[in-house]
């Protein structure tokens, strides 16, 4: 293996199975860090990125704070890439309040007008005010569920539903849960973007084949059990 730089990443072949069809080589993607160790390769993406990687990406949230910052970062991360979001987020949790969705439920036209001021953050009035908005539909989740964490896990991807781990953007789980928020009327919350959120909070564990987090990752998802609300799917 040549060296690399912390934010260089190395591009490895192996043969792995899609489906019931035929062995074929598929480019898996991995980055040799610092350590030696084997990431998933987008840890290589900047400063920050690794240890949110190897710290946070896929292990399993219930908090319920924790899960509507995600779900509103990924909206604001719509057409931009993560490291801009996590760069950040400190800037964002400042300035939201630390995500106490009750608290943003109550935000009126001067919070929009302070946060499109704010140049600490992303000012695109659609995300601000989806946000504002999904706080709202959030509480009316509490209501239902009890908590969010009770109605987002119970969304989680079963196994098998990922054939190859890294290999697509959406899944049906993601597109029927993206389908049924949309219903519930929250904004910016698509496919693609609700697969993030479950990639990133635990709902599936999708680090690569040879990524050196995969295992620990597994091993927190054996040993977390999760909320659940079977019946809510209506």
């Amino acid at each position: 293996m040549t060296s690399s730089t912390p934010w260089e990443w190395s591009l490895f072949r192996r043969r792995i199975r899609l489906s019931d069809g035929p062995l074929t080589v598929s480019a898996v993607e991995l980055y040799p860090a610092p350590d030696g160790a084997l990431r998933c390769h987008w840890a290589a993406d900047g400063p920050g990125m690794l240890e949110y990687h190897d710290a946070e990406w896929g292990f399993p949230v219930v908090d319920d704070r924790r899960l509507f910052e995600k779900v509103s970062l990924e909206g604001f991360q719509s057409g931009l890439s993560w490291r801009t979001i996590l760069n950040k987020r400190p800037a964002f949790r400042e300035v939201f309040g630390g995500f106490d969705f009750a608290e943003i439920a109550e935000y009126g036209e001067d919070d929009i007008a302070r946060l499109l001021e704010d140049a600490r953050i992303i000012r695109h009035r659609g995300k601000i005010e989806a946000v504002v908005n999904n706080a709202r539909r959030a509480l009316e989740l509490v209501d239902e569920t009890g908590t969010l964490a009770n109605y987002f896990w119970s969304w989680e991807i079963p196994a098998g539903e990922i054939t190859v781990p890294a290999s697509v953007s959406t899944s049906p789980s993601s597109i029927a849960m993206a389908k049924d928020l949309k219903r519930r009327g929250w904004r910016f919350v698509g496919p693609t973007t609700a697969f993030a959120f479950m990639q990133a909070m635990g709902l599936v564990n999708d680090h690569a084949e040879g990524c050196v987090t995969l295992a620990t990752v597994t091993a927190a998802r054996q040993a977390f059990g999760p909320p659940r609300e079977p019946d809510r799917h209506l």
